[in-house]
């Protein structure tokens, strides 16, 4: 992969990444109730996940969905189910967490970062990015346009999963700290609104993915 294509892999990836999709918003909604430093488990859980993505289109896992109704549909409900749950769990938010657990305990453990508060924010983002087939497509689409079949694909795969998840993580921690600002300029009742209108828009997704159909279907 020469350093012109990995730039422009680059720009179309950041193009997608920063508009907002569910991460992004998990992301803006951790930052504005826990601060930047108690949104990075849910940033490395999309890290994570951007990792696995690269990874199972580089396996043909996105050619697999876009082949197979079956995997496809079984991906989808269950991504959109799971976007659903969060979604009403945000809009039920009284401000904070809206984990089922005491404010000052909350606030305690996004302060002394408790491993069992973070493994819940990583497995979220996680779990959000890994039963979205729309991303699987859409990273099946993209990525081979960059990929050199004349040369190793497995560094260039490699190339792609580190670009991909930098700017990612870079992304979201900009969403991070715009919530954790809001939090700062804005009154008591900031991070409910920005809870309840993330929920919102993560049920508007679950909707759109819940009635996404695969190209030629």
């Amino acid at each position: 992969m020469t350093l012109a294509t990995a730039l422009l892999f680059s720009i179309v990836a950041l193009a997608a990444i920063a508009t907002p999709g569910p991460t992004v918003l998990l992301a803006l909604s951790n930052g504005s109730r826990r601060g930047v430093r108690g949104a990075l488990p849910g940033i490395l859980g999309a890290v994570t996940s951007d990792f696995v993505l690269v990874g199972a289109v580089a396996l043909g896992l996105g050619a697999l969905l876009a082949a197979s109704e079956f995997w496809f549909s079984m991906l989808k409900w269950v991504g959109a189910a799971y976007l659903a749950w969060l979604g009403v769990r945000m809009l039920r938010s009284r401000g904070g967490s809206f984990d089922a657990a005491p404010a000052a305990q909350q606030a305690g453990a996004a302060a002394t970062g408790a491993p069992g508060d973070g493994r819940k924010v990583f497995l979220k983002s996680f779990l959000v990015a890994v039963t979205n087939p729309k991303g699987y497509l859409f990273c099946s689409a993209l990525m081979p346009q960059f990929i050199d079949p004349a040369a190793a694909q497995g560094m260039q795969y490699a190339i792609i999963a580190v670009l991909f998840a930098a700017l990612d993580a870079a992304v979201m921690l900009v969403y991070a700290f715009v919530g954790a600002r809001a939090m700062r300029l804005l009154t008591a009742a900031a991070a409910q609104w920005i809870d309840r209108t993330c929920g919102a828009m993560l049920l508007a997704l679950a909707g759109s993915l819940a009635f996404y159909r695969r190209s030629g279907t």
